[in-house]
């Protein structure tokens, strides 16, 4: 028996465009889901996403029948990364109980591979991060200083579909064009000024540039009235920014703030019908737990 666990992820910039080739950041959080993998009678497969990791071990193994069991502290459809870290500890669990000797870049390669058969499209951002931990500034996966702060999450309860809401923004894609190809341009432009605050530490800024990245996420028509309240509350409370996390649609949104008021900002997302999650960043990718 195997039992390994990924962490889940927040976007602080990028989300959307990096699907288009623009720059992101995003990071690991501290919270997970854990994997377990044992021999078995027969195979019991509990999501698209463990069939597909089992799947892409099988062509490179004989698998025996295994049971995989699942415990998420990751609300699912909340764009948290739920199914990059479900697919990667299944990945890192079977590549471990059967011996395969996959590197962490390979599983990291394959979990995206998972991702893009499931949802149709996807970028490697949260496999690579759900993977490696850390900040990571995407297409090159350079690994950019931690970040010092709290982080508090929103959840509206809502979940959504990334492969809808995807299609969704490729279908406004298509009919203007013109638009929003420099939109997506302008996500990948407040990443790399990101990066730049990331190294520094600068969170005032970062906030600030968050802030008008939700505002092009909202242009592209995946934002919610949930999700706004909650967003305006983080921000009326204190926060350095705040900004929708993930595909949009529902799901959560994400604050960062300083430690000293992270319970302030938590009050005012619940008291507009938001749950809240502390959490910080991680640098502790998939680990073998047991």
């Amino acid at each position: 028996m195997v039992i390994c666990s990924a962490p889940g992820k927040i976007f602080l910039f990028g989300e959307h465009a990096v699907v288009y080739g623009e720059p992101a950041i995003a990071c690991a959080i501290e919270l997970r889901t854990s994997v377990r993998v044992r021999e078995g009678k027969k195979s019991k497969i509990a999501s698209p996403y463990v069939a597909g990791a089992v799947k892409k071990i099988s062509e490179l193994v004989e698998l025996e029948r295994v049971n995989i069991d699942i415990h998420s502290d990751i609300p699912t459809g909340s764009g948290l990364g739920s199914s990059a870290a479900v697919t990667i500890a299944t990945l890192f669990a079977l590549n471990i109980e059967f011996d395969v000797g996959l590197s962490k870049e390979e599983i990291a390669h394959l979990g995206h591979e998972v991702e893009r058969d499931v949802q149709g499209a996807a970028s490697l951002t949260d496999t690579f991060v759900s993977t490696m931990g850390g900040v990571i500034f995407l297409p090159s996966c350079k690994r950019l200083n931690s970040l010092n702060c709290g982080v508090v999450i929103g959840n509206t309860g809502l979940s959504s579909s990334t492969k809808e809401i995807v299609d969704q923004v490729a279908k406004l894609k298509d009919r203007h064009s013109d638009i929003i190809q420099p939109l997506f341009h302008i996500i990948g432009e407040l990443a790399k000024k990101g990066e730049y605050l990331v190294e520094k530490g600068d969170y005032k800024n970062i906030g600030e540039l968050m802030n008008v990245n939700q505002g092009l996420l909202e242009s592209l028509g995946v934002g919610s009235s949930e999700l706004a309240k909650q967003i305006y509350a983080a921000r009326k409370a204190g926060a350095f920014g705040a900004k929708i996390t993930g595909a949009g649609g529902g799901g959560c949104m994400v604050a960062l703030v300083d430690v000293d008021d992270m319970e302030e900002v938590a009050s005012a997302i619940e008291s507009v019908g938001g749950r809240a999650i502390y959490t910080k960043v991680t640098e502790t990718g998939v680990t073998h737990d047991g």
